[in-house]
């Protein structure tokens, strides 16, 4: 998390004096190395959390009855909010088509709009649980960089070990319409098996090890090769996590070696350290790098 001193906030508001009233919203909105954008987006999610609470608890017919009246009013209090923040959005920005239409200016849209669409349209406002995708502004609050970037390393890898899946996906389809064909022979319509879908959704069942019992095999030869399906299972079942998990493996290996060759001053500010070779600010608090530990680092 980003360290300010006093002298750092003295900057900001001196920064702020000389910007417009537009410009200073914008930086509040979609900013968080201020007091004031840290602030704002902490009081959103609170009233983001809160109006999802609203919801459930309006789902609940007890509570409904007892303080509906309470919770109608709450919520029209959130849905005004909401609507007043995505207007401000989309007024502050540069590009407002280009906020409208991307995934947070969808959901922001969404947030605001369900209780509206209760007043046409009956059990309208339940869509409202859709704020709580909102809450994933919670990794720009905390500056969670670290974290983002793990997340992106888990997507670069499954993109990676894409073919292989597939592959072993396609490998575990055709072992499930076999074994489900062979059940259906085996067992047939007086055990339940009454047609060869049915032996399929049997063997992905048994396959996966979850094993709802609506349907299970009676004769001596369908329960031989159900043990060997469910032994079967517990030992492909892994196989996926493996070759992701080696993926990953190899980029933090190969991201690990890419460091070294790229050493890099820390930052002066707040101690970050892992920083591109030309980067001119943290990317971490922001701090610009003095010349000299940049033409340091350069060479």
């Amino acid at each position: 998390m980003a360290k300010y001193t006093r002298e750092t906030y003295a900057g900001e508001a001196d920064q702020y004096k000389d910007r417009s009233f537009k410009q200073r919203l914008f930086i509040i909105i979609f900013g968080t190395h201020t007091k004031a954008g840290r602030a704002f987006d902490v009081v959103l999610l609170i009233m983001i959390g809160l109006s999802v609470l609203t919801v459930m608890l309006e789902s609940v017919p007890a509570i409904a009855r007892k303080y509906g009246t309470a919770l109608q009013a709450a919520e029209w209090a959130f849905t005004i909010a909401f609507t007043l923040e995505y207007f401000a959005r989309v007024w502050v920005v540069k590009h407002s088509r280009r906020y409208i239409f991307s995934f947070f200016g969808i959901i922001d849209f969404l947030a605001a709009i369900p209780t509206y669409l209760s007043l046409v349209v009956a059990g309208g406002q339940t869509i409202a649980i859709l704020r709580v995708i909102r809450l994933l502004r919670v990794f720009r609050v905390l500056s969670m960089s670290k974290y983002v970037d793990e997340g992106a390393l888990i997507l670069k890898s499954l993109r990676k070990s894409r073919k292989r899946i597939l592959v072993f996906f396609l490998g575990v389809l055709i072992l499930v319409i076999i074994v489900g064909s062979a059940m259906y022979l085996i067992e047939g319509p007086a055990h339940g098996y009454d047609s060869i879908p049915h032996g399929i959704y049997w063997s992905v069942v048994t396959l996966t090890t979850v094993g709802f019992g609506d349907i299970y095999p009676h004769t001596f030869t369908g329960r031989f090769l159900a043990s060997f399906l469910m032994l079967l299972g517990y030992s492909i079942i892994a196989i996926p996590t493996g070759i992701v998990g080696a993926e990953m493996f190899s980029l933090q290996a190969e991201k690990r070696s890419r460091k070294r060759e790229n050493v890099v001053k820390p930052c002066p500010e707040c101690n970050e350290d892992t920083h591109v070779e030309d980067a001119v600010h943290c990317h971490r608090c922001g701090k610009k790098f003095p010349e000299q530990d940049e033409k340091e680092d350069r060479t």
